[in-house]
């Protein structure tokens, strides 16, 4: 029995949301790490932590999406995938629970952070849905005519 899929377009205000909210995020995240009253190192560990959470929550949305209604990824890549993304949140936590700042600053760099990762997966769903409709739309439409010359 092969799945059957609506299309369904996300709203232009949507989209608008997701990327706004994304861009906030990444600011968010890159202005808490600048003003840190902290150690070079301490900045440089958390600013790459972050890219961390942020390049692993895109691949582990790509693979939950493409591996969705059958496994194309071998058991391989799957392990790599959640093993960097349990890895990336687990090292960035350990980074800002150790970090000698006030309790406040954690609090902002943590609810940065989670923003980040939340903003990264709602992201990647709306760029893929997109895409996907784009595909349907087009394998809808009837093939162009050609006239032989």
């Amino acid at each position: 029995m092969t799945t059957q899929y609506v299309m369904q377009r996300d709203t232009g205000g949507w989209r608008i949301q997701v990327w706004t909210s994304f861009t906030l995020a990444v600011l968010a995240s890159g202005t808490g790490v600048m003003q840190l009253p902290s150690q070079e190192l301490d900045r440089a560990f958390l600013a790459i932590g972050f890219f961390f959470c942020l390049f692993a929550a895109f691949a582990a949305a790509k693979t939950v999406r493409d591996n969705r209604d059958g496994r194309v990824d071998t058991n391989g890549w799957i392990i790599t995938v959640w093993v960097s993304f349990a890895a990336a949140v687990c090292l960035t936590a350990w980074g800002l629970w150790r970090m000698n700042i006030g309790d406040w600053q954690k609090g902002y760099m943590v609810v940065s952070w989670m923003f980040l990762i939340s903003s990264t997966f709602t992201l990647a769903k709306t760029i893929r849905d997109r895409y996907e409709a784009d595909l349907m739309t087009r394998s809808n439409e009837p093939a162009p005519e050609t006239r032989p010359a």
